[in-house]
């Protein structure tokens, strides 16, 4: 057996050659795996843009974190990776006869609830991934594009054509059932793909379709309706000016009580006041009369009892007298009587109207001439 010797010249040089050798292969072996993570974009740093949100999945651990953050992101490669995924807003189209891409679909077709049918010729929903949410993208979607690719496909045309086909075809016409429809789909879809870390924006549908003749009677209707409109607008204008009117008369007529009632509120003041100088000019014309019928009362007694004395004392006078009178008897009538007589004049006139008379008539002075004529005409005619 051949023995080496290292002090040999030749084995040296051999060794050296050797050494060499391995660290070329090193640097060879290093530059292709540098070579090799170029090419699959490991190379531990990553740029994410504005338009971009990042997942950073640990292998080793499991952990992940999500980034929102533009800018370069630090990985260990091959124990860590980082997943880009697209953020900006995507626009899933439902129009044409055939599909182009999982973005780009046939227009929708809907069954109403009495049977008919209405479509809508191009039909936009914008969606975009929640950033916060990236992971539960991944996890659901795979990385790049597959949120792109199937969620959207899968619940769009179901739940658009649950909502829309609620209602009737008439009903849909009606732009407030369709934007209900509208609202109530986008609720629905946001909740279904929000748990895949997906969002709606907005669902974006033009007026339904439908065929000639109903799109004829749908513009019929739609003008029977506005006159409607119109004729209500018509009475509620004029109920209104019925109020404005009536509002109007009644505060004319408010004014004209509330004038009339100061007038009368005065004249009732004014009354009153008349009422009160009445009555206290009463009042005191009924205390100067109640004076003045003391003082004539008192007058009136004194003067009665003056009245009562000197009558007293005249019927005493002529009680005496006839009492004298009485105790004279018919002399003193006789004298009476012949006093009286001897103040009348008589003027006998001699005729005889009686052959036998048997009494004697007595005439007032102041007739004696018609007597006398009376007289005469009698003789004469004897």
């Amino acid at each position: 057996m051949k023995t080496i010797n290292p002090n040999n010249p030749d084995f040296t040089e051999l060794a050296a050659k050797a050494k060499e050798g391995f660290k070329a292969g090193v640097v060879v072996l290093a530059l292709g795996v540098a070579a090799l993570m170029a090419a699959m974009g490991k190379m531990g740093v990553v740029s994410v843009s504005a338009e971009q949100v990042a997942v950073k999945m640990n292998y080793v651990t499991g952990n992940r974190t999500v980034v929102t953050t533009p800018g370069y992101q630090i990985y260990i490669p091959f124990l860590e990776e980082v997943f880009k995924l697209d953020r900006t807003p995507q626009k899933f189209d439902m129009k044409g006869n055939r599909a182009i891409s999982h973005n780009h679909v046939p227009f929708l077709t809907v069954r109403a609830k009495d049977g008919s049918n209405f479509s809508f010729d191009e039909l936009e929903i914008q969606y975009a991934i929640i950033p916060g949410d990236a992971g539960t993208t991944l996890d659901d979607s795979g990385p790049d594009d597959g949120f792109k690719r199937e969620w959207i496909k899968a619940f769009a045309r179901s739940v658009l054509r649950d909502e829309f086909g609620k209602y009737s075809a008439v009903e849909v016409a009606d732009p407030t059932s369709y934007q209900a429809a509208r609202i109530a789909s986008e609720d629905r879809l946001r909740e279904m793909l929000a748990e895949h870390g997906v969002d709606i924006i907005q669902v974006i549908c033009p007026k339904p379709r439908f065929d000639v003749e109903y799109e004829q009677a749908i513009e019929d209707r739609k003008v029977a309706d506005q006159e409607v409109e119109k004729q209500r607008e018509e009475e509620s204008r004029l109920l209104n000016e019925r109020e404005r009117l009536l509002a109007t008369a009644t505060k004319d007529k408010e004014i004209e009580w509330q004038s009339l009632k100061g007038t009368l509120t005065k004249a009732l003041l004014n009354a009153e006041q008349d009422q009160i100088q009445l009555e206290k000019a009463a009042d005191a014309y009924a205390v100067v009369k109640g004076f003045n019928a003391k003082a004539e009362n008192s007058q009136l007694v004194q003067k009665s009892r003056g009245m009562v004395a000197t009558y007293t004392k005249e019927a005493e006078g002529i009680l005496a007298r006839a009492e004298a009178l009485e105790k004279r008897g018919e002399v003193v009538v006789r004298e009476a009587l012949i006093a009286k007589l001897a103040d009348i004049e008589f003027t006998l006139v001699p005729y005889n109207r009686d052959a036998s008379p048997k009494r004697l008539e007595h005439v007032d002075s102041r007739d004696g001439a018609s007597l006398m004529e009376d007289a005469k005409k009698a003789g004469g005619a004897e």
